[in-house]
């Protein structure tokens, strides 16, 4: 598992990404986060610079999660804040539950406690797989930056994170990521998101500080990030505006300042 590691303290802050991303995802908040203690952000078996098997049975759920109790010992981490984004989440709700003792408090970005609609049929899926084995996964982002052109429901958000950006610059950054992913890590998380044993009916064994974070945009993960504030006691829902599934990018600021005040509190 790669990593980056900035900033001291005795309890870091860990910070899990999500499906198709890494650890560049948080690349422009390690530094703020790192004057405020000792900050790690992962990259997950599949993704970034970590591990490609090209083994279906790798990338399961507890496959991650086992992934990331090893980080933990391996970076001698006994407790910390941890964060998870949308599989990242996924995987954190599902650490926390088995490694309650190491969670000092927990943040829940954009995530879900039960299976998400990919809205990918299984012949989409076949088709996005042998473009992806002939050509590698960067070869997805074309077809993509086509799609969200046309995307009359992209979230206004996302569209001004883009021009912000610059188009060449936003769109590098995600073939950057494309391009390190496993394709059969592709394969088998994109069916394990839809399909997988939902931690709905445990949420009420979580009994650290709890933090559920959403964009105001984010339509598929507004109902869950609902589920998960109500199933969590005492935990705190905060919902970011003008972002949709990645308010760190969306809406810095506000994203920043929820973190703050979180961190603020629980330590």
């Amino acid at each position: 598992m790669e990593l980056e590691d900035a900033g001291r303290g005795e309890r870091p802050f860990v910070l899990v990404h999500g499906f198709t991303g890494s650890r560049d995802d948080f690349r422009e908040h390690v530094p703020e986060l790192a004057r405020l203690g000792r900050t790690i952000a992962l990259d997950q078996r599949g993704h970034g610079g970590s591990t490609n098997s090209g083994r279906a049975e790798d990338y399961t759920f507890d496959g991650l999660v086992a992934d990331l109790a090893a980080a933990f010992d391996a970076l001698g981490i006994e407790r910390a804040d941890l964060l998870g984004h949308s599989l990242g989440g996924m995987v954190a709700l599902r650490f926390t539950l088995a490694h309650p003792d190491r969670v000092a408090s927990l943040v829940l970005m954009d995530t879900s406690p039960r299976p998400v609609n990919m809205r990918l049929s299984e012949k989409a899926r076949q088709s996005i797989l042998a473009v992806v084995r002939a050509l590698g996964m960067g070869a997805l982002v074309k077809g993509m930056r086509e799609l969200a052109a046309r995307n009359r429901d992209l979230a206004p958000s996302a569209a001004r994170t883009e021009e912000r950006m610059g188009s060449d610059v936003f769109w590098a950054r995600i073939q950057r990521k494309l391009e390190a992913m496993d394709p059969v890590a592709w394969q088998q998380l994109s069916i394990a998101l839809g399909e997988h044993v939902h931690v709905a009916d445990r949420l009420g064994e979580i009994g650290c500080p709890t933090l559920v974070l959403v964009g105001a945009e984010d339509k598929p993960f507004i109902a869950p990030s609902d589920e998960l504030a109500c199933g969590i006691a005492g935990s705190s829902l905060v919902t970011i505006p003008d972002a949709a599934h990645s308010p760190q990018l969306e809406n810095p600021p506000a994203w920043s300042a929820a973190i703050h005040a979180h961190l603020a509190r629980v330590r």
